[in-house]
């Protein structure tokens, strides 16, 4: 009997990459919340059981799905560029419970001041635990640009929510105020993520040919591959954050819903909840993981990386260059 190994590529996705319907597959396989409660010595052995598959030392009485089992453990939870196992907030496992958990919070608990700075505090915190987990891990950030970052994502998250919240109870219905926690959300993503990945954007990030083999850095390609994340973060959280105040805002006028007053925010929560395990997958397959540039476009806005690029390969520049854009 041949063995496993030398039928299941493991560094090889279950899932085609290169559409839509096939990233969304691989996102909602690999974000499974299930996964979370999973221990670290599993976590671990799973690591191993990987590393033994690469190197064809596994067992052949071992079962395809245990193997797939182990792809999924190591996927959700170790960084993809160094192997170090995640903290538990930035797992991918961890996406929809927790932004479950903070999101229903912000939304059931805006109608004050106090309750906007709590839970904004706690969304960023969060955020800034998941953006510099799932960095691109060849571009290292210091404690003080960490800093930074979580401070300035947060005092913009603060200023759009209360600046909002001020405006709109003013001049708008109170329908509006329920989107107060979309518009801190959406001005802190636009802050957070590049902050937090400053170095990629000052510096640059590897970028390899088509056979995985590194040419040189780009910049282009780090702000290129930071655009698409906040555009997919943004996406992940609008539907809950803009459907679901529409929803509750019926709901609420309803004697029925109104006597039950502890229900609202477990309600919410479990809402979000339901959108989060739709969107989360979706929202990561809208742009491929490994994202490409045309070199073209590097020889014109930053010619001298590219000048490095044509040294690096002896004057055989790729057409495009691929780099991974992190989530």
């Amino acid at each position: 009997m041949a063995q496993v190994s030398t039928l299941i590529d493991v560094d090889k996705p279950l899932f085609d990459l290169s559409s839509f319907a096939g990233r969304f597959q691989y996102f909602a396989w690999m974000t499974d919340p299930r996964t979370v409660l999973v221990s670290s010595d599993r976590l671990l052995e799973a690591k191993t059981m990987i590393e033994k598959y690469r190197k064809g030392e596994q067992s052949p009485l071992v079962k395809p799905e245990e193997v797939h089992y182990n792809m999924k453990l190591y996927n959700s939870a170790f960084h993809p560029d160094t192997g170090e196992l995640q903290n538990f907030c930035g797992r991918m496992s961890f996406q929809v419970p927790g932004g479950m958990l903070i999101t229903g919070g912000m939304l059931a608990f805006y109608r004050t001041v106090p309750a906007v700075v709590l839970w904004q505090f706690i969304n960023q915190s969060f955020n800034a635990v998941v953006n510099y987990t799932n960095r691109n891990a060849n571009s290292p950030t210091s404690v003080t640009q960490l800093g930074v970052a979580y401070v300035s994502a947060t005092t913009s998250a603060l200023i759009a929510a209360i600046g909002c919240k001020n405006y709109w109870s003013k001049k708008a219905s109170p329908l509006f105020q329920r989107f107060v926690p979309f518009a801190a959300v959406a001005a802190a993503n636009f802050v957070n993520i590049p902050l937090m990945r400053q170095n990629e954007i000052l510096n640059g990030i590897e970028v390899k040919n088509m056979d995985g083999e590194i040419v040189g850095q780009s910049r282009l390609a780090a702000i290129k591959g930071i655009g698409e994340v906040i555009v997919s973060r943004i996406a992940m959280a609008a539907p809950g954050m803009l459907i679901l105040p529409l929803i509750m805002e019926r709901l609420e006028k309803l004697p029925a819903y109104r006597r039950i007053k502890w229900i609202n925010a477990p309600f919410q929560t479990l809402m979000v909840g339901c959108f989060l395990c739709f969107m989360v997958p979706t929202a990561c397959a809208v742009f491929p993981q490994q994202c490409s540039l045309d070199t073209s476009t590097m020889r014109t806005f930053e010619p001298e990386l590219y000048e490095k690029m044509e040294k690096n390969t002896r004057g055989n520049v790729p057409q495009r260059v691929y780099f991974n854009k992190g989530l």
